[in-house]
């Protein structure tokens, strides 16, 4: 694989964007007084949406709107607050960019809601697991799912891709049981989600290939994660350089759509991984046979 297939995801109130030519960063915009790295930030409306048009502006093609910390640990909040917290921020974006909006939540009526006012996506962190009934919302709004792996909350398999199919095997069921086509569909490996150690997750980066397997678009998600800084020694605000260089090595591997903090540095390298991809592929166009 070389990372250019290209194919088109087709998400809520009828945008689509083509993936896999170049590669797509999706901006994380946590509307949270709690996320591990960037808590507080822009947990008011106008923060949140300035921080969102920076992210576009700097190279970003979807704003990932967050309402609860997903953090190990960290504190649920209900699903009134997560709505109090993000709604406003997609309403207000929706009028002010073409950006594709994503609403990061495992809540079904958060996700129905977020929908409504704006959203195009649906990035469920449980893999429709938790609330499957966001598989149902999806098929009947259109709406785009990312749905990611995590081993929270269950026993996992002892080899890590053998536990990426078993888990998103179920989902992806879950999913064509509600009537959500294929193209609707990225899947996340979810580092970071229950893999606890370093290696893990480096393993996981390793063999990110295998995961072609389900004929999908793939989405990586390293952004300043805990195991970067378990090989840097960097603490959480200082492992953008480190998220930038599994973001370039996951392109290589197929990945196509980025989740990150810090647009800026992985457009930067991300453009680099895309022009060498591109020059191989030119490069096996013109080789004799």
């Amino acid at each position: 694989m070389t990372g250019l297939e290209g194919s088109i995801w087709r998400v809520g109130h009828g945008r689509e964007i083509e993936l896999g030519h170049r590669s797509t960063i999706m901006a994380i915009i946590n509307v949270t007084p709690d996320s591990f790295s960037d808590g507080g930030r822009f947990e008011t409306v106008d923060a949140a949406v300035e921080q969102a048009l920076r992210a576009v502006n700097e190279g970003a093609g979807i704003v990932d709107i967050g309402g609860e910390s997903t953090r190990p640990n960290a504190a649920t909040v209900s699903p009134s607050e997560e709505q109090a917290r993000v709604l406003p921020v997609i309403e207000a974006l929706r009028g002010r960019t073409q950006a594709l909006i994503s609403i990061d939540t495992y809540r079904a009526e958060t996700a129905r809601l977020a929908i409504g006012a704006g959203a195009h996506i649906v990035n469920d962190v449980f893999g429709l697991q938790k609330e499957p009934d966001i598989a149902d919302i999806a098929a009947v709004t259109g709406a785009g799912l990312c749905i990611m792996h995590t081993g929270r909350d269950r026993v996992k398999l002892v080899d890590v891709i053998a536990d990426q199919v078993h888990f998103l095997e179920r989902s992806l069921a879950i999913a064509a049981a509600s009537g959500v086509n294929r193209d609707r569909i990225v899947l996340d490996p979810g580092f970071g989600f229950a893999k606890e150690t370093a290696e893990e997750n480096l393993e996981l980066m390793a063999r990110f290939s295998e995961l072609s397997r389900f004929g999908l678009p793939l989405l990586a998600g390293t952004s300043r994660k805990r195991f970067l800084g378990a090989v840097t020694g960097r603490e959480a605000q200082d492992r953008d350089a480190a998220t930038a260089v599994t973001s370039a090595l996951l392109r290589l591997q197929g990945a196509a759509v980025f989740r990150v903090h810090n647009v800026a540095i992985n457009r930067d390298a991300l453009d680099i991984a895309d022009a060498m991809l591109n020059a191989r592929q030119e490069f096996e166009r013109k080789r004799p046979t």
